[in-house]
């Protein structure tokens, strides 16, 4: 039986675990945060929108970027990391915005998500915007495309997230806001400096063999079937492929937030599997989702761009 997306009523946050009505504390452990410990509503209860992503830096330069797209006072130069007291993730808070890193993977992006959305929750957040900013090998498409996701699909391009417990193979849905993808696609096209699309994410366990990429520590297959492989990705709608999408769609979808994931492809995949392109290249293609995603947020509170403002530093 597959759990599917519900996105709940009156704009809250629901969690689904009924045994967190009975305990007397909750300890959100890797964000070094807590129910007792800290007044959550206070700190969070006015947030509508969240952005993750891999990297710790680039989530707090996306954070300072936004910063000075929202206006903000001062130069957001000496923002607090709110986590700061684990080295697990970092968090940021940026006006209605919170950027926090969710590391790299499945089980560092699950974990972090149980905690957030426990955290939004608890600080009774309403009507939370949850999107993913990140980075992923193209396919057929050119390094620098920036992709929005339609559909988060296993590496059988089915679109569901599995996950054994207690033994078991429980099967989630993984379905993703239209309204967001045609809202993120409508705002791309004010920046026309580099291409946007709209595709279907395959979302894998492993960077090598799970990618079908030849140059790992072990490699159990030939160039001619990698490339049968990816050809039949591609040929089912897929365009990008990263490691978190599936597990995003799915704990975000089952507990009422509005989710999407915005990346930028590295390389196409069908050409080659190293990134090659300098350190130079590919800071400002990691800048490109910030940018859109930027101006999806200034959209939804009426803002005009930020003068001057229209790159992140890099980091």
């Amino acid at each position: 039986m597959t759990e599917t997306t519900r996105y709940s009523g009156g704009g809250f946050v629901h969690i689904k675990n009924p045994h967190l009505e009975a305990m007397d504390e909750d300890v959100l452990y890797h964000l070094d945060l807590g129910t007792k410990t800290h007044d959550l509503p206070a700190m969070f209860g006015d947030v509508k929108f969240v952005c993750v992503g891999g990297s710790p830096n680039r989530m707090r330069a996306f954070a300072q970027f936004m910063h000075k797209e929202l206006g903000l006072e001062g130069d957001g130069e000496d923002l607090a990391d709110i986590c700061a007291g684990t080295d697990r993730y970092a968090m940021y808070r940026v006006g209605p915005l919170l950027s926090i890193s969710h590391g790299m993977g499945i089980p560092s992006v699950s974990i972090m998500l149980h905690e957030l959305i426990k955290l939004l929750h608890h600080a009774k957040c309403r009507d939370v915007t949850i999107i993913r900013i990140g980075t992923s090998g193209g396919l057929g498409v050119q390094a620098g495309s920036v992709v929005i996701t339609d559909r988060a699909v296993d590496a059988c391009f089915q679109p569901r997230f599995e996950q054994v417990v207690l033994g078991d193979v429980v099967v989630r849905g993984t379905d993703l806001d239209g309204g967001l993808v045609e809202e993120l696609l409508a705002c791309s096209k004010a920046i026309p400096d580099f291409p946007t699309l709209v595709g279907h994410t395959m979302c894998t366990y492993d960077f090598y063999e799970g990618q079908g990429r030849l140059d790992g520590a072990l490699c159990s297959f030939s160039n001619e079937k990698k490339l049968e492989y990816l050809k039949r990705a591609h040929d089912a709608g897929v365009r990008n492929i990263e490691m978190e999408s599936t597990a995003f769609a799915a704990l975000c979808g089952l507990c009422g937030l509005r989710a999407a994931v915005v990346c930028v492809t590295l390389l196409d995949r069908l050409e080659g599997d190293q990134i090659r392109a300098s350190h130079e290249v590919l800071q400002e293609y990691q800048q490109r989702p910030q940018r859109l995603v930027a101006a999806f947020i200034r959209r939804r509170l009426g803002l005009h761009a930020a003068a001057g403002n229209t790159r992140p530093s890099s980091d």
